[in-house]
């Protein structure tokens, strides 16, 4: 009982940070990218998007697979860590002078020659990840958020300056590649000093081999995910302008840092956490129930309400030369409403080590998804973003299923932990709907009308939560309660 009391107690504290630092960084990257976005031209947004195709698809190889299998392992060490730090290392170097070489041929398929430079330079995020993935186990695994909030504060306020200093010097699009190499290599420095683990002079490959034998499937699966993902950049990119796939990726840029600061700190925590539990069915049961519960809870309106207030949102913040992006920005809310079930199935599932499961699902669901955005390219980059939602209905079907045989956790039983979160948030988006019509018909400032239904759709949420007796917002209000009578005792 001691052992579960501590486990909730580190648990909701790594929640607390994960939250701050994400906010945080998420607060500070909204700014610059408003910024930015007024400094610089969609087309620069453009062929960054373009170069991070080629980079995120690299990053996969060492990002996923070895750091959730370092979390997953229960015994792992210090012979553990250094031994996934070297072989993440080399195999960063080796894939950083792939992507060297070929850096031309992509700058001639998308006929840009500037790509060739912009894709060397921004390329050196692959070796820095390798030592953040490894960095980031770490702390994931002794859930030690607080430390690592230091490192990711201090990363994004020096690109934040670094970025917003080169595009008022003009630099243009080298302001973007700044502003991301900074942050990533920035964070890494941070963190070599304020986490306790050190790479050390040890090498084992029986042990790495048992971390590849968990963690080849979900790197398998993370190919897939992140290459489904960024099908749609590639189509764009291609078959259509630097300014349709700038406006496109400005449009899920704002849904993303939503989800972001909820649903990858709920990931982040939980992950870990729902380890300890791999071979205790119910305690696993009901940790996925309420992470489902509270991510929906807090993720539904925000993304409901940005989807709404899209239009004054961004022609005050961005000016109306960004109007283009509010259509993918109201479909990206869409595709991105259901992230935390599918976060929190396949979490689970991961925790009790069947990473096989995990690397069919992603089969069946990229496989479907593909089809759809093969189809929707011929009929306009309107259509290409909409193929993800309908790809986002599938896999939070398909996904649920394992979970009944692995936990006992139905379809049924999570449509009755979700529908009351959307519901509320639904409605809460349709009075604010009402509202912003009529604030606008009237003549009144975007700023006027975005605080007026915000305020609005807040209380309404709020009240909404306590006349329900919404389960989240009371399990929100018991941990704040048990926290600080723990503190003041």
């Amino acid at each position: 009982m001691r052992k579960e009391e501590n486990i909730k107690k580190s648990v909701f504290s790594g929640l607390i940070w994960k939250f701050i630092e994400v906010l945080s960084i998420d607060g500070v990257s909204f700014v610059v990218s408003i910024v930015l976005a007024r400094l610089l031209m969609p087309e620069d947004f453009g062929e960054i998007s373009l170069v991070s195709i080629f980079i995120t698809l690299a990053n996969v190889f060492v990002v996923y697979g070895l750091g959730t299998a370092l979390i997953q392992k229960k015994d792992a060490d210090s012979v553990d860590f250094s031994s996934v730090f070297y072989f993440n290392g080399a195999l960063s170097i080796v894939l950083y002078f792939v992507l060297f070489l070929c850096a031309p041929f992509i700058a001639s398929f998308f006929d840009s020659e500037n790509l060739t430079l912009i894709l060397r330079i921004l390329g050196l995020r692959i070796p820095l990840a390798s030592v953040s993935t490894v960095q980031n186990a770490y702390v994931s695994k002794h859930i030690q958020f607080k430390k690592a909030f230091w490192g990711s504060l201090v990363g994004t306020m020096a690109s934040a300056i670094l970025g917003i200093w080169m595009a008022y010097a003009g630099y243009g699009v080298w302001a973007l590649v700044g502003q991301t190499l900074s942050a990533t290599a920035v964070n890494c420095i941070v963190l070599f000093f304020v986490i306790k683990w050190k790479p050390t002079l040890e090498f084992s490959w029986t042990r790495l081999k048992g971390l590849i034998r968990y963690g080849w499937k979900l790197l398998v699966s993370g190919f897939i995910k992140v290459g489904y993902d960024q099908v749609s950049g590639l189509i764009i990119g291609k078959k259509y302008t630097s300014e349709d796939l700038g406006l496109y990726t400005k449009g899920r840029k704002y849904p993303e840092l939503v989800v972001t600061g909820v649903n990858t700190s709920m990931s982040s925590v939980l992950f870990p956490a729902y380890a300890k539990y791999q071979d205790d069915a119910p305690r696993l049961k009901n940790m996925v129930r309420k992470s489902i519960g509270l991510s929906t809870y807090l993720l539904s309106p925000l993304l409901v309400g940005l989807a709404v207030l899209a239009t004054p949102i961004i022609s005050f913040l961005l000016t109306d030369k960004w109007l283009g992006c509010v259509p993918y920005l109201q479909i990206a809310c869409c595709y991105y409403l259901l992230q935390p079930v599918q976060t929190a199935n396949l979490q689970a599932i991961r925790a009790v080590g069947r990473s096989d499961i995990i690397l069919k699902l992603d089969i069946v669901k990229r496989g479907f998804g593909l089809s759809f955005i093969l189809v929707a390219m011929w009929y306009g980059v309107i259509w290409i973003a909409l193929a993800p939602v309908a790809m986002s209905l599938l896999a939070s079907v398909v996904n649920v299923m394992p979970n009944r045989a692995l936990i006992g956790y139905s379809f049924r039983e999570q449509m009755v932990d979700l529908l009351p979160n959307l519901l509320l948030s639904g409605t809460m988006g349709l009075g604010c709907w009402l509202a912003s019509n009529w604030l606008m018909r009237a003549g009144l400032a975007d700023i006027w009308v975005i605080l007026i239904c915000v305020a609005f759709g807040g209380l309404f949420y709020l009240a909404g939560s306590v006349v329900s007796k919404n389960r989240s917002w009371v399990y929100i209000l018991e941990s704040i309660k048990d926290m600080l009578h723990k503190k003041n005792v």
